[in-house]
């Protein structure tokens, strides 16, 4: 058991070595979010009859850039879900300002690539008004004229369930293969929902990627789809970590019961001392062993959002379990036949 320990312990120092740094991952997070735009922009500006278009071509980017790049940063191309997934404990919080800013520069690179091909075309185009097509916007902005109260609470929700999405497909128990499709699609489905309402926002760097080159109500409504979307990913993680938490005390507390039970038991039999002592000493081992690296966790950050996509296999939980039960299931067989 002490073995297999270390050898975790070795794979975990040998993959802290080897993965991106905070440099590495702002890049990845600046061309995800430039794909992203780019295909999303291209059909949305581009594609006048609007239908299921814009929201899957966006939502089919994105299920892209998770697989190709997810393993690289961790961010997911989007500041609301980069700040939700830090709220839930799976990005470092020293990674959520860098990863934003390049999320936006990437946003903003991408809008200007079609601003440079439509100010080069022969005939005059109507720019500001071709970016209007992409931009979000509230009341008079809105293809329905939906007003703000009504526009703040759609994104709030509907982003919140983009990031319950996120972090319930990437947790410990998921599967790496469909995460990016239960993500993309899911986003694609949102951003046509939300169509009709405003444009389908969800994504900040994208609303002032649009309404920078867009008509200039756009740029004076944009505020709004900063704060509804981060609001709503903060709201969605810090659901997803209480919730955590809680499974982890309630685990934490049976675990000690049944070490107290463990402890108290052997006193009925005095017979058997010393297996007693071994067995709460294995008891106490096993309880220091489970929750070191969760304590190590909550004061440090993780970044499992990153090493979710990560192409080894990730460590199987349950095998350090069964040799503690083999070990105690030893035990109590000593125990009996002494």
């Amino acid at each position: 058991m002490q073995e297999a320990r270390s050898e975790a312990h070795v794979t975990s120092a040998a993959r802290d070595e080897t993965k991106p740094g905070l440099l590495t991952g702002s890049l990845i997070e600046a061309l995800g979010a430039f794909f992203i735009v780019l295909a999303g922009f291209g059909v949305t500006m581009l594609n006048p009859q609007g239908g299921f278009g814009p929201g899957f071509a966006f939502g089919l980017a994105f299920l892209v850039v998770i697989a190709a790049f997810g393993r690289l940063s961790g961010g997911y191309f989007n500041p609301a879900l980069t700040l939700g997934l830090a709220m839930a404990g799976k990005t470092p919080w020293r990674a959520v300002l860098p990863f934003i800013v390049a999320q936006t520069v990437g946003a903003l690179a991408a809008a200007s690539f079609f601003w440079l091909i439509f100010t080069t075309h022969p005939q005059e185009i109507q720019i500001a008004g071709l970016f209007s097509t992409a931009a979000n916007g509230y009341a008079e902005n809105s293809a329905n004229a939906f007003p703000l109260a009504s526009i703040l609470l759609v994104e709030v929700v509907a982003t919140a369930l983009l990031t319950a999405v996120v972090l319930g497909s990437t947790g410990r128990l998921a599967s790496r293969a469909a995460a990016p499709f239960a993500i993309g699609l899911s986003y694609a489905v949102l951003l046509t929902a939300l169509a009709p309402l405003d444009n389908g926002g969800l994504n900040p760097a994208r609303s002032l990627a649009a309404a920078v080159f867009a008509e200039p109500l756009a740029l004076q409504q944009v505020w709004l789809f900063w704060v509804a979307p981060l609001l709503g990913a903060l709201i969605a993680g810090l659901l997803y970590r209480s919730v955590e938490l809680g499974q982890r005390v309630s685990a934490e507390k049976t675990h000690d019961d049944g070490g107290a039970r463990d402890d108290v038991e052997p006193d009925t039999h005095p017979a058997a001392p010393a297996v007693a002592g071994s067995a709460v000493a294995a008891a106490a081992s096993h309880h220091e062993g489970h929750n070191a690296p969760a304590k190590r966790d909550g004061e440090t950050g993780t970044d499992e959002a990153r090493t979710f996509f990560e192409d080894s296999s990730p460590e199987d939980p349950a095998q350090p379990n069964g040799n503690d039960n083999d070990d105690n299931d030893a035990g109590q067989t000593r125990h009996s036949q002494g």
